[in-house]
Order: C-alpha cells, then structure tokens, then sequence
C-alpha cells in the first residue's frame, strides 16, 4: 500500500523530449502564460464595483446575492489541486485550454443573464479557471531552460496579485460608464484570446504522472472544502455560534479526516499526503495561509479607508475608481518585484526571499498605520504591502517545486494556491468581524468602521505577517546553487520520490 502516486511507476513523457528543449521562444511563451494567470485572477475582482448594486441588478436580497462572490471563491479552492492533479495525469496544456473555455462560457452566461442563479453559475465557471496559474508555473518547470525558470515562475506566481490590483480600477472603469454586462463580455474577449495564445504558442509538457484520476477523493476534497470555506466566509452573516455554521465547521472536520485516510490508502491519490507532509512543503502551505491572509486584509482595510467620507474622520471620501487607482500602484509593484525574488532565490534560497517578504508585509502594515492621512500616504503604505506580498508570491512555488517530484508539480501548485485560498477566505472573516463590531454612526442610514477597527485590522496583518515569518524560519534551508546537491535553478536541494 503506497502513498505517492510516483510509486506505481516512474512519470511518463508523451514524445521522449526533455522538459526545456523544446520551447524555442521562451519569452513568448513567459508573456502568454502570465497573461493567462493575469486575466483569470481578475476573476477574483471583477464583481467589487458591482458589491452595492448586486441586489437590484439581478433581483435579489444582498444576502443572495453575496454568492455571487462567494460562488467565485469555493470553485477556485476546489479546483486549484484537481485541476492540477488533471494536468499531471493527462496534459497541462489540455486542461489549462479546458479551464479556460469553461472561464470564457461562464462569462457568456452572466453576460447574457439578469437573474440571480445563472449569474451564479456563470461565476462557477469562471472560478475553475484559477488552476492556470498553478498549470502555468509547472509548464514553466517542464518545458523552459533552466536559466529563465526562476524569474518565469516569479512572474507568473506574482500575476495573482497582479491580476486583483490592476482589476479593480478597470472594472470599476467600465462599470461606471457602461452595462454590467460589458464587464462580462469582457472577460469572455480576453478569455478567448488567451485561449487561442495557449493554443498556438504553448507547448504541451511531456511529463505524465502514472495512475488514475482518484474520482473518490476530488468528492471528498469538494464537499470537504465547500464545508469549511461557506463556514468561513458566511459565518459572519449567520452568526459564529449559529447551528448552521458549526454544522459545516463539524462536518468539513469530519469529511476531510476521513478523506484523508481513504487519500492514504491509494497507489495514486488525488493529493499525495506524504509529500505534502514533508516539512519544506507543509510549513511552505503554511505560509501560504499567511501570505493570503495578508494580501486580502489589504484590499478590505486601504478601499474602505480610501472611500469612507470625510466626515468619519478619516475617510479621504475618493470614488470607486479612485480608489482602485490609488491600488492599481500595488499590482505593478508585485510585478517588479518578481525577478528580484527570483535573484534572491538563486542567490540564498527561496526560503530568505520567503521570509525577506513576510516581514516586509509586516514593515508595511505597521508603516500604514501612520500613513492614514491623504491618498498619496496609502499608496506608499499599500505599494510596500504589495511588494512584500511580491516577494513571498514569487518564492512559493520555488520552495515546492524543490521538495516534489517533476510528476506532481501541477497537483503540489495547486494545493499551494488552495492554501492561499483559505488564507484569504479567513482574511475576509477576520477582518469583516473587526470592521463590523468596532463601528461609529455616520451621517444618514450607515454605520461605518470606526478608525480604531481600522487601526486593528491593520495590526492582525501585521501580526500574521510576523508569523509567517516565524513559520518560514523553520523551513529547512537548502544548499545555494553551485554546492553538492543544490538545484541550479532554484537553490535548493531537489527531492526524490523516495
């Protein structure tokens, strides 16, 4: 009885090419891959404009509402270690297209709708376009040179954020000033192209691992996961002690320990426990949590700073759009800072540039703290975040890579982006229940955070930030590039499967 899915054979290859001979524009092939991962994280965000206007446009109470967002959420946590564990199996490429082709129907469908449940299921369909950037970055792995590998799954790993901060301001752009449809329509065209960029440019990657798709565990993983993120992100809406709230947080207990002894049991599972549960990878998905939390307590704590009114006492009283340029900064941060990551890696390992991040977050939010009082003072605050979020992106998927084998780089991403996903769902909860309960009135029918609740939120950020750091500490360090037993490409120490 085997715990890996390496051991019922060693990784096939479609074709007999080595990973990074065949690619001959490698750069062109970085730039349709980051693009890819760009487009689909502005997923994540295209809806915030539409937040207030939600239950009018499709007819609805806000509560119902709410899933629209929430929907987006629990496809992408799911799908992120399926499709994955896919890709590894049966093509990265083949099921990058598929993720995409499902993105570009869902957006039809909520272009196309008015009501509340095809809208719904339209934001399913885009969420499970996620998994392309953890697809990319393992095409990345399989098929560039070596001496490109670090800064290209930099970038790509860095688009997630990317994604989010040059989103926001867009959307809120053509929200603004056309249909609410025209946000999904746009999201179809880009899908579409990036569909026929993959197509035509993206190689797909010979490397196969042996076995099958365990069907048993993606139910299992879903109905586990789905439990516990709708406790997450609704349990502020039902209430922390309500019976329908520590139901789910009961049953995702229960569902997940179970999957994962049946995960334990397989030749070939849908996520291999025992790799995961190698200290470089788990205390790395740990951080992950960290990192998540952080970036998404910074979207909920600087737009609320930036678009409360004046007469809160804080509030700069900016519009949505804005706002969201006042964010946009962050983003192009993020994008900078990925090769330096990169050159960190290389230089002193993924782990330094890990913690190097973690504590530049930290730096950020204490220095936001005193940088409250006008625009410009929130985007030094927010672009120091950005750029620590940069850094920690950016190493991730270095510090898997080193500890997998090439067979499961695909499914290892994807439960690393699925810790991101918890991360930033628990960030929501957080960090809403402190802005919900430290309130002040405010002129008219609206209660508004107080300062102090924004005051807080900023140090739980920076506290987590700090314990991510903590966490990264122990990470196992590895030999640096040009030692006995160091990867040239990464700086650590890669790992059999043994």
């Amino acid at each position: 009885m085997s715990g890996s899915a390496s051991e019922s054979g060693p990784p096939k290859k479609e074709d007999g090419a080595e990973p990074g001979s065949r690619v001959r524009a490698p750069g062109v092939v970085v730039a349709v891959l980051a693009f890819c991962g760009i487009v689909v994280s502005l997923m994540q965000t295209i809806v915030v404009p539409l937040i207030p206007d939600l239950p009018r446009l499709v007819h609805t109470s806000a509560a119902n509402a709410s899933w629209i967002i929430t929907a987006t959420l629990l496809a992408a946590a799911v799908c992120n270690p399926v499709s994955g564990r896919l890709g590894d199996l049966y093509g990265k490429r083949r099921v990058m297209l598929a993720s995409l082709l499902l993105m570009i129907i869902g957006s039809v469908v909520c272009a196309l709708s008015e009501g509340l449940i095809p809208v719904v299921a339209g934001r399913v369909l885009q969420g499970c376009a996620i998994g392309v950037i953890p697809l990319g970055i393992s095409i990345m792995r399989d098929e560039l040179p070596p001496e490109r590998l670090p800064s290209a799954m930099a970038l790509m790993s860095a688009t997630l954020g990317v994604g989010g901060a040059i989103g926001l301001p867009l959307a809120a752009f053509i929200a603004q000033h056309a249909d609410w449809h025209a946000l999904f329509w746009m999201a179809a065209a880009a899908g579409a192209v990036n569909l026929l960029l993959v197509a035509l440019i993206v190689p797909e990657s010979p490397l196969r691992a042996a076995g099958t798709f365990d069907v048993p565990g993606a139910i299992g993983l879903t109905v586990g996961l789905v439990c516990l993120l709708l406790a997450i992100t609704k349990g502020g809406d039902w209430g922390w002690t309500s019976g329908p709230t520590l139901g789910l947080f009961a049953a995702a207990v229960a569902v997940l320990l179970a999957w994962g002894l049946m995960e334990l049991r397989l030749r070939a599972p849908l996520v291999d426990l025992r790799t995961t549960a190698r200290r470089p990878v788990l205390l790395t998905n740990l951080a992950s949590v960290v990192v998540g939390f952080a970036l998404f307590a910074m979207s909920l704590v600087l737009p609320t700073l930036l678009q409360s009114p004046p007469a809160t006492g804080y509030g700069l009283g900016l519009s949505l759009v804005e706002a969201g340029l006042c964010l946009a900064p962050g983003g192009l941060v993020m994008m900078l800072l990925s090769p330096v990551s990169a050159r960190v890696s290389r230089r002193w390992g993924p782990k330094v540039a890990l913690m190097a991040g973690t504590l530049v977050i930290a730096a950020g939010y204490a220095a936001t703290l005193g940088l409250m009082r006008s625009a410009w003072e929130v985007v030094i605050g927010g672009s120091v975040i950005a750029a620590g979020v940069g850094l920690a992106y950016a190493a991730m998927p270095a510090l898997i890579m080193s500890s997998v084998p090439a067979s499961e780089t695909a499914a290892a991403n994807g439960l690393n982006a699925l810790m991101r996903s918890i991360g930033t769902s628990a960030s929501s909860a957080v960090t809403s229940v402190v802005l919900a309960h430290m309130t002040l009135a405010a002129a008219g029918p609206y209660t508004l955070p107080s300062l102090r609740g924004l005051q807080v939120a900023l140090l739980i950020a920076c506290g987590v930030s700090l314990l991510g750091a903590a966490i990264t500490y122990f990470i196992p360090g590895r030999p640096r590039p040009g030692r006995p037993g160091g990867d040239p490409v990464t700086g650590s120490l890669a790992r059999s499967t043994g």
